[in-house]
């Protein structure tokens, strides 16, 4: 097998994070956007790790199973990757993956309790970020999100289907305000341009709306009448928060040089499992709120009888899963490294009056070598690269009776779960938690107990 060659493969199965699985000489090729029983023609553009990653040509002969997605811009959006197939069938191929994963490091021996789906299928994001641009060098004003294969290239997403009606409403307002003011986007290679973000987050228990438009300074240009007209349209929720956010950064993140408050507060509140929580432009949080209430439920339910028990959240966040089992806990101790997020923790435990939390701001691997208390339970919760090799060396010396890791990334998690059943733990439950419908990404819970 060569790159930069397209071949005629058969699609015989899956593999995280939602590629299709085909063979051709006795090599693996992954091809994104595929499903098994496919025949297709797919580009090889590179290997990796000993597998080929090929780019899908063409669907020779497709499958009955597929469906049409709700999505117009489906096709051409890089945002959802599976409105083609049903919820169950998603939820099926991800049980495949996650179980594949495990079989694939021999971890073994445990109860799997299965893959459980969203509360809500469509319309379940609380945040979003979108981007202004064009979908062709030149072209009118675009907002939406990235193009699928087109880095550079914007669609317009005003009839998204994962999010409310509240977003859609805000993105077409925005969008045609500003096509009417001919402003340029911001262009990364050539560091010029005006509009860069619209950023939307909403309470989906409480229905309060925060919207923030991100520009970069080069333009001297008054908010007040697009305010005017974003305070009077008719949401289903109600408009809390608008910002105007200056980002001069040279990169292509959402961040803050400046945060001028147009209405309202800077910040929102949320209620989750019947705490409150305050939510900042920039805080962590859970971008399916009622998934992220069934997967905290979970985690509290691994814990088991906790009352007098001293437990560890490390990665904690704002403090969500913290504060959330601190109601049945003796003492929960958080370590986060964003210090934003550990004020926040703090601010929201205060607001919760649980006065049994501790949230500390610092780099994990570091913190956990001054603690001074002995945990009983340990919940990890580690970004996507999974727990640093010193951090779960801290973990392992801790000696804790029982370790709940919350995973967004499975293939970080069985490479940590390896190390900790070579000393001395092991696993007794895991359980899928699909945050994220029409996306190939997945949520996993573990629980682990010392021998």
């Amino acid at each position: 097998m060569k790159k930069r060659t397209v071949y005629e493969l058969n699609i015989e199965g899956t593999e995280f994070p939602g590629y299709g699985v085909a063979f051709k000489d006795n090599k693996k090729i992954l091809i994104k956007g595929t499903l098994p029983g496919q025949k297709v023609k797919a580009f090889v553009k590179k290997f990796k790790s000993g597998n080929a990653i090929a780019n899908l040509n063409e669907i020779i002969e497709d499958v009955y199973y597929k469906i049409e997605p709700k999505c117009p811009v489906f096709n051409i959006c890089g945002g959802c990757t599976h409105q083609f197939i049903s919820y169950e069938k998603q939820l099926e191929f991800k049980k495949d993956q996650l179980l594949q994963l495990f079989d694939n490091a021999e971890i073994k021996d445990f109860e799997f309790l299965g893959v459980e789906g969203s509360p809500e299928i469509y319309e379940y994001r609380n945040k979003m970020e979108f981007t202004f641009g064009d979908m062709e060098k030149g072209g009118e004003l675009c907002l939406g999100m990235h193009m699928k294969g087109r880095s550079f290239s914007i669609v317009t997403a005003d009839e998204c289907k994962i999010i409310d009606e509240d977003f859609n409403l805000l993105l077409k307002t925005v969008l045609d305000y500003f096509r009417k003011k001919d402003f340029k986007h911001y262009k990364i290679m050539a560091r010029e341009g005006y509009l860069r973000n619209l950023v939307i987050r909403k309470g989906k228990n409480t229905g309060e709306l925060m919207v923030a438009i991100v520009t970069t300074s080069q333009e001297d240009f008054s908010m007040d009448e697009l305010t005017e007209i974003l305070k009077g349209l008719n949401y289903k929720g109600k408009l809390r928060s608008l910002l105007h956010i200056i980002n001069d950064s040279l990169s292509d993140t959402v961040q803050a040089d400046e945060i001028k408050v147009l209405y309202g507060e800077d910040f929102i509140t949320e209620e989750v499992l019947g705490l409150k929580f305050k939510i900042t432009p920039f805080s962590f949080f859970q971008t399916n709120t009622l998934g992220a209430e069934k997967l905290y439920s979970l985690v509290r339910d691994f814990m088991g009888n906790s009352e007098n028990k001293t437990v560890f959240d490390l990665y904690c966040g704002t403090g969500t899963i913290g504060q959330i089992v601190a109601q049945k806990a003796k003492k929960v101790i958080g370590v986060e490294l964003i210090e934003e997020a550990v004020e926040s923790a703090k601010e929201n435990a205060k607001l919760n009056n649980l006065n049994n939390c501790q949230f500390i701001a610092g780099d994990v691997k570091n913190v956990i070598q001054n603690l001074k208390e002995n945990p009983d339970i340990i919940i990890l919760d580690p970004p996507r690269p999974g727990v640093h090799p010193v951090a779960l060396d801290y973990v392992l010396k801790f000696n804790a009776k029982e370790i709940i890791y919350v995973s967004c990334n499975p293939k970080t998690l069985v490479n940590d779960l390896k190390v900790l059943l070579g000393s001395k733990y092991k696993i007794t439950q895991v359980i899928g938690m699909d945050l994220f419908p029409s996306t190939p990404h997945l949520e996993s819970i573990v629980k682990l107990v010392k021998i």
